[in-house]
């Protein structure tokens, strides 16, 4: 299947060097340029691609899990409505389609631990149907979720009835060999060209020292990719600081665990020291700079961001959060730009981390992809049109400006309009189901503020 799109301009590699001029652009396995008249007032780009992501078709903010630090903020996840995983998936990527996204990587937030194998395959199905690429990392866990430490941890801070109320909420995990065992079968049945199946313990927090040491080995056996948050909080740093005395970034170097095959995602509480030593292991990072800013984790330093190949993602909790990846892409160049008469975050890096590391992080093709801009409405009030592109497309682009999707030659969307399902409808379905949800969860509601008060005690106390 082969898509051709006609436009005013033509930008292989946004940043560098100046569009091209009026042309058609075939979109097959390879975009070329082939003559043409233009008229249509569009720009086309490679589509970005989104580094980092959960798939809230409810996103966070709807089913009460309201902004906050993130430790506390973690306990309103268990708000999340019980609802279809494809219809989920199927809303959540049709969101990321419509701002001009070609993939994602998608970090599964089970719904049920034990369909782990079965969820995967309704994501699998959602993201076909919706027509995008999908790097789909499956959660691996064995410790604690309420608080760095577990059940030793928070007995040491809080009283003991609080202390046995919350030993009473901790979840069994299966086996560690039997989690690997559900990705890989999960990859049997479905990796190919348009998904990726990744490793995904949840973080170095959340896993024991022998999980960690079986997905260094599962990754290397089987040359699968792992993606995994790493030192996204304050207080993430300062447990892991006192669990590895020489540091969370050298342990897992010890293990094997650092290779070309790693993201970590967040990394904002990383040293440059640390950054040098997993760029020297070919590690990639996934930044999140908005959600980092609303959970209050705070900025990934520049002499981070400066030393790794570093991708952007949205997190489930983007900017306005309207899950716009052009959005998240101005924030991450400003905030990455410095404080110097010249600018440490060109046009250029910032396009290549979302169309190129990003495709690198979900094992997708770079600039395979296109999406068109409504080129006229951005420089509609523009004395000098031609100036500055990139500049102006950082400033002022949003979804609402995109036009077309073209991935691995289909189109996904026309004139704005998704061309393989009706998200409406989708959308309506699945609030239908959240709202049905509502008894379990106003019942529930008590005990989510009650976990997120002890779990800021905890901390609060050291």
């Amino acid at each position: 299947m082969s898509v051709a799109l006609d436009v005013d301009r033509w930008w292989p590699r946004p940043g560098h060097g100046a569009p091209e001029g009026p042309c058609q652009i075939l979109c097959d396995s390879e975009p070329r340029r082939l003559p043409g008249q233009g008229g249509t007032g569009l720009m086309a780009l490679p589509a970005p691609v989104n580094g980092h992501d959960h798939g809230y078709g409810i996103r966070t903010l709807d089913f009460g899990a309201n902004d906050d630090a993130l430790e506390p903020w973690i306990a309103g996840l268990r708000l999340r409505p019980r609802t279809d995983p494809y219809l989920e998936a199927l809303v959540a990527f049709s969101r990321l389609a419509q701002s001009g996204c070609a993939g994602t990587v998608h970090c599964h937030n089970s719904l049920n631990a034990g369909q782990l194998v079965d969820e995967a395959g309704e994501v699998v199905r959602a993201a076909r149907d919706v027509g995008i690429r999908l790097a789909l990392s499956c959660p691996l866990l064995d410790a604690s979720p309420m608080v760095y430490g577990g059940t030793e941890a928070y007995r040491r801070t809080l009283g003991a009835a609080d202390a046995d109320w919350l030993d009473g909420l901790l979840p069994r995990y299966a086996p560690i060999q039997e989690q690997i065992a559900a990705v890989e079968e999960i990859a049997r049945r479905h990796a190919g060209p348009m998904v990726d199946v990744q490793l995904g313990p949840i973080g170095p927090q959340w896993c024991s020292d022998a999980m960690l040491e079986a997905v260094a080995e599962a990754s290397e056996r089987q040359d699968r990719r792992i993606h995994m948050h790493l030192l996204e909080s304050p207080r993430q740093r300062g447990w892991l600081d006192r669990r590895f005395a020489n540091g969370v970034v050298a342990h897992l170097d010890a293990i094997g665990f650092l290779s070309p095959r790693l993201t970590v995602a967040h990394g904002v509480q990383l040293t440059a020291a640390e950054a040098v030593l997993l760029a020297e292991r070919g590690v990639r990072l996934a930044s999140n700079p908005s959600a980092n800013l609303r959970l209050r984790s705070g900025i990934l330093p520049r002499d981070v961001a400066a030393r790794m190949a570093t991708g952007i993602g949205l997190d489930g909790t983007g900017f306005d959060d309207a899950q716009d990846i052009w959005a998240e892409m101005r924030l991450f160049g400003l905030l990455q730009a410095g404080r110097g008469l010249e600018t440490e975050m060109p046009v250029a890096d910032v396009f290549d981390a979302a169309c190129g590391i990003n495709a690198d992080i979900g094992a997708m093709p770079r600039g395979a992809d296109i999406v068109t801009l409504d080129w006229v409405a951005l420089s509609a009030e523009a004395l000098w049109p031609d100036d500055a592109p990139g500049e102006r497309l950082l400033a002022r682009m949003s979804a609402r400006h995109v036009r077309d999707l073209v991935v691995a030659g289909r189109p996904v969307l026309r004139d704005g309009a998704l061309t393989g399902i009706d998200a409406e409808s989708a959308l309506a379905e699945l609030l239908a189901q959240a709202r049905a949800d509502l008894p379990r969860l106003e019942a529930l509601r008590p005990d989510v503020r009650r976990i997120a008060a002890l779990t800021r005690a905890h901390y609060a106390r050291g």
